[in-house]
């Protein structure tokens, strides 16, 4: 098992076996995850850094945990009271971080791109946490695992991805992976929150629950990107729970055994109803945090093993 580069920049470039090589190698780490000694030694003296220019406690926390388990050195950087903060440029960032010579570096940024010219400039191997409403690769990645985990395949399923899709990375990234494995996606939600030209993705685009959600494997629903929004994209939260939120009258269109998911955090009462959410029988939230982790130990073990067979590059 191999990824041919070294960097996980997201989705787009990743070929179907190197999707499924991330996945099957993550199910080795679930099993891991579940002993009492959880630790091996993929990244033994390795140093991650850990960069988020967005907060997101659960991506973070995942990573570092992932990090730890695997042996490295886990350092978390404070962006918030670093210089970036006082003027400093990307560049200069990466000029730091090369002098510190980590080997793995995980960046979050609220900027489409800037974690693709990080990785361009770094003699390290980065990993993409999510960067503006461009890519969430580890996301789809574990989104993947759990939903194949749960229907034993990832190929022609029917997906149906609801919510604020225009502010969405993930729903990008799962896209981009669901596609790439043959799987019939569906994006489902107000005119305002889906980007346009979304139908030429080769997805199906509605705004109507009922259309979208009638025969689905997987009802993914997206977090409300309040911080993203600049204008009046819903009428109010409660008029776009009942058109858009899921409840079990909604879910009842779907397939019998479909199950539901969301990235987190969730929006109860906005996005999906709490009681549902916490349906053991139909909800695989919980078990997609699971997944973070292990399709995390799997991204870093893979991209530290195609380090391993290359000398390190020196920056011009």
């Amino acid at each position: 098992m191999a990824l041919r580069g070294p960097h996980l920049l997201g989705i787009e470039p990743l070929a179907p076996g190197e999707i499924t090589a991330i996945l099957d190698l993550a199910e080795t780490y679930v099993t891991l995850n579940r002993q009492p000694d959880k630790h091996g030694d993929a990244l033994a003296g390795l140093t991650q850094i850990n960069m988020f220019f967005e907060a997101s406690t659960r991506t973070q926390a995942s990573f570092e945990i992932a990090g730890k388990r695997l042996g490295a050195d886990v350092m978390n950087m404070g962006v918030a009271a670093s210089s970036v903060k006082k003027g400093e440029t990307l560049i200069d960032t990466a000029m730091t971080l090369n002098a510190m010579h980590p080997d793995l570096l995980v960046v979050r940024h609220p900027h489409s791109g800037a974690v693709n010219l990080l990785a361009e400039k770094v003699t390290c191997s980065v990993l993409n946490a999510g960067d503006g409403r461009h890519e969430h690769p580890t996301q789809a990645l574990l989104d993947a695992l759990t939903i194949r985990r749960a229907k034993g395949r990832l190929h022609r399923l029917t997906v149906a991805i609801c919510g604020d899709i225009a502010h969405s990375r993930v729903a990008r990234s799962n896209i981009l992976l669901l596609g790439r494995m043959e799987s019939r996606v569906r994006l489902v939600g107000p005119p305002t929150l889906i980007p346009a030209g979304a139908a030429e993705w080769g997805v199906e685009v509605t705004d109507r629950m009922e259309e979208g959600l009638d025969g689905a494997d997987v009802v993914m629903m997206l977090r409300l990107q309040k911080e993203r929004m600049d204008g009046g994209f819903i009428p109010s939260e409660r008029e776009y729970y009942h058109r858009f939120g899921l409840d079990a009258e909604k879910l009842a269109l779907a397939k019998p055994d479909a199950i539901v998911m969301h990235p987190g955090p969730m929006n109860r009462g906005v996005e999906i109803d709490g009681t549902l959410a916490d349906d053991i029988n139909r909800s695989v939230i919980q078990d997609q945090v699971e997944m973070g982790v292990a399709v995390r130990m799997a991204a870093m073990d893979l991209l530290a093993r195609a380090r391993k067979a290359r000398p390190r590059e020196v920056m011009a």
